[in-house]
């Protein structure tokens, strides 16, 4: 059939990846295209591993017209220093709140991230933790769905920070969240509280369907790794 190619023929699909590369080149640097910028991005990075070059594509597109899903990758190749950029832990952060703000596929991973560097300081200008920043990017993350950010609030409540005083019930709340999430050691962390009656009214049932849970979110993931297994 006209029209698909043949990827058992190794000179057609040489053809084809170059044609999309002159494809992507055209999107980004003709019609000025910034979902075709990033793609040329992705182009140079995972067909041609010219890491390098995919770098400023990225930074371009960030800087001068703010891709969300460019800043998210830009703020990863800041956080390990690849594409011969220096590693940078603040430009990552200044990225990756880009790409939060601005909305996309990749923005709730990138609120999450914020929270991360906001939480330990290496994001920030005076490099000292700050949970109450961080809190505000864990909530927008953990409202997108992102069991993580979810997981740390809970941790946060759990624990208490300058500016935000222990609270039991939300760290229930949120523990409960993140498990409703499949995140594994949110459920154990409820279960506790729960058999405890940590702060919260001690609930012997709730505690032990939430260990199985626990438990079999816990099997799930080993035999999910397991899976995984090459050259067999």
């Amino acid at each position: 059939m006209a029209g698909l190619i043949n990827f058992e023929d190794e000179e057609e699909v040489k053809g084809y990846l170059e044609n999309l590369g002159v494809e992507f080149s055209f999107q980004c640097y003709k019609e000025k295209d910034p979902d075709g910028c990033h793609r040329l991005a992705d182009y140079l990075e995972g067909v041609k591993k010219n890491f390098e070059s995919a770098a400023k594509v990225l930074k371009d597109n960030c800087e001068n017209n703010q891709h969300s899903e460019s800043c998210y990758k830009l703020g990863a190749y800041y956080i390990t220093g690849k594409g011969g950029l220096t590693a940078d832990l603040k430009a990552a952060y200044n990225c990756f709140l880009k790409s939060c703000e601005k909305g996309g596929k990749k923005s709730t991973e990138a609120c999450h991230n914020v929270g991360l560097l906001a939480h330990d300081g290496r994001g920030n200008d005076d490099e000292q933790p700050n949970a109450f920043q961080a809190r505000d990017y864990y909530s927008k993350a953990c409202d997108g769905g992102f069991a993580p950010s979810c997981f740390n609030l809970s941790a946060i409540y759990l624990q208490g920070a300058p500016q935000i005083p222990k609270d039991m019930n939300q760290a229930l709340k949120y523990s409960l969240k993140a498990c409703d999430m499949g995140h594994v050691w949110a459920c154990a962390n409820a279960s506790r509280m729960y058999k405890l009656g940590d702060g919260v009214e001690k609930d012997d049932a709730k505690a032990e369907a939430l260990k199985n849970r626990a438990r079999d979110l816990h099997k799930e993931q080993q035999t999910g790794s397991r899976s995984l297994t090459f050259g067999e």
